[in-house]
């Protein structure tokens, strides 16, 4: 029949048992989902309120961190001396024909100007259109005195080296010899670094890329034509050498370049980013294009030209303008215990670095010595010295007009009865090198060191009628002068009001 059965179905009745189970996993697991919702929407908001938090914390505290760690400051020595002067190459050399009152400065050639690439009528015109034909020129050759091209300049692998940059590397060879630190642990090779700067790069390296430019032959200029004038490449070329992996620095602050490489590197040890920096500067500008442009700003002797070694005569009445040079000097700086625990010679210990800007004129100084008081008083300040303890100061004296009155008048006003009294030798080295611009501050600083360990403060070349400024006993050196120097204070400024003084001081 078609109606339907009346017996249960027992399928059936398993199948609603099934579904009220399965209905009430799904309402538990509906909870579970609803449980984890208002967790995760918790942690949301405790993740906010702790944001908030610390925002708040933050804008209401002065320090959201602990301040750095406070660290001694180490005390800094030299313990390796290197140059590259008109004097001669290296430093024996060098100090002994300054001493003995020797100038490195002669008239210069056609063939001194750089400009082999053009032709012979360029050369004679732009020759004879330089009012100023001197120069103080490093002395080359094989002799052990002199420096040699073709071991620094001219070899296959040195065709990205130019001539700044192997006056740079002969000079560190000669100080880190000296200091007998050539490294081979890697960890001394990290802790080693290089800061070398310069004033102006290679400057011959561009009128020949001009020349090139003008010939319509762009493609023919060398790859290494950048890394060439680039002046970070007398510290890379140092660092790369001899695989010191520490700061890798260069400073570029015209003639006072070569002192502040040594104070940064000086403090950068002091601060333990390194135990030893070869640090100075370093400088080719004896080419066409440099002399024609410190001729246009008036800045070069130019009344000179037939008696080229009484150019350079500073503090004289007869100066008319320095005379540009050339050369590199280099120290290895070294943290004090490091040295001492490694036997090294100590020359001197690096007492105070300062700094100052005139902020008046981008070539000429304050009529006051205002930046100079500056440089040198806060060079005094750091060193814990009074001005009537520094025995020497080298001056950066140019022989300028109006530059060497300037420092003089600084001077005076800063070590007062001290250098009035006679008791303050003075002298500027630069009428025996000339100006070597980017590595002034550094060859004369080594000058002060030597002083310092030979005991003798070196004389002002040229020096006849010292100007009105000086009076009695303040009187710059007109011959060597063996004394007693135990702190020496050493000079430096450039174009654009910078100012760089460096206090040296005898560890004994």
């Amino acid at each position: 029949m078609g109606c339907a059965s009346s017996v249960p179905d027992k399928n059936a009745g398993r199948l609603g048992r099934l579904n009220a189970e399965n209905g009430g996993l799904h309402d538990a697991n509906n909870l579970k989902v609803k449980v984890f919702k208002v967790m995760a929407l918790s942690r949301q908001n405790c993740n906010k309120l702790v944001g908030s938090v610390t925002q708040f914390r933050r804008l209401f505290s002065s320090s959201p961190f602990d301040p750095p760690p406070l660290l001694p400051l180490r005390r800094v020595v030299i313990t390796g001396l290197g140059m590259v002067t008109p004097l001669g190459c290296g430093v024996e050399t060098t100090w002994k024909r300054l001493i003995e009152g020797e100038c490195g400065i002669k008239a210069i050639t056609i063939e001194d100007i750089k400009m082999n690439g053009f032709d012979r009528e360029t050369q004679l015109h732009t020759f004879d259109q330089l009012a100023s034909k001197i120069a103080a020129i490093v002395p080359c050759g094989t002799n052990s005195d002199e420096f040699n091209e073709e071991m620094w300049l001219n070899s296959k692998d040195h065709r990205s080296i130019a001539r700044f940059i192997g006056y740079a590397l002969c000079a560190a060879d000669e100080a880190l010899r000296d200091a007998n630190w050539m490294p081979s642990e890697q960890d001394e090779k990290e802790r080693t670094g290089v800061s070398i700067g310069a004033g102006t790069g290679s400057v011959s390296d561009i009128l020949d890329a001009s020349r090139m430019i003008c010939d319509k032959h762009l493609r023919r200029l060398s790859p290494f034509f950048i890394p060439r004038i680039l002046i970070n490449m007398a510290a890379g070329h140092v660092s790369i050498k001899y695989g010191f992996q520490g700061p890798n620095h260069a400073a570029v602050t015209a003639c006072a370049t070569g002192a502040h490489s040594i104070g940064d590197a000086a403090r950068m040890i002091q601060f333990g980013d390194v135990d030893v920096m070869v640090a100075g500067g370093t400088e080719s500008s004896i080419d066409a294009l440099s002399i024609a442009g410190f001729c246009r700003s008036r800045a070069l002797s130019t009344k000179y030209n037939t008696s080229p070694e009484e150019a350079s005569r500073p503090f004289d009445c007869a100066r008319d303008g320095f005379v540009i040079g050339e050369g590199s000097g280099i120290l290895v700086l070294e943290d004090l215990e490091h040295a001492k625990k490694r036997g090294a010679k100590v020359y001197a210990e690096v007492r105070g670095y300062g700094m100052s800007g005139d902020a008046h004129h981008i070539t000429q100084p304050h009529g006051e010595g205002r930046g100079a008081f500056l440089a040198m008083s806060r060079a005094l300040k750091q060193s814990g010295l009074t001005p009537n303890q520094v025995d020497y100061i080298n001056a950066h004296a140019t022989s300028t007009p109006l530059g060497d009155a300037v420092e003089a008048k600084a001077i005076l006003s800063l070590f007062c009865n001290h250098a009035a009294s006679g008791a303050l030798a003075l002298s500027s080295t630069k009428g025996a090198t000339g100006h070597l611009l980017g590595a002034a501050g550094a060859v004369e600083a080594l000058f002060s060191i030597l002083s310092i360990h030979h005991g003798i403060a070196p004389l002002t070349l040229n020096l006849t009628k010292p100007d009105p400024m000086f009076i009695g006993d303040f009187m710059p050196l007109t011959a060597s002068k063996k004394m007693n120097i135990k702190a020496a204070l050493s000079n430096s400024f450039g174009f654009g009001g910078t100012n760089s003084s460096l206090l040296f001081a005898s560890l004994e």
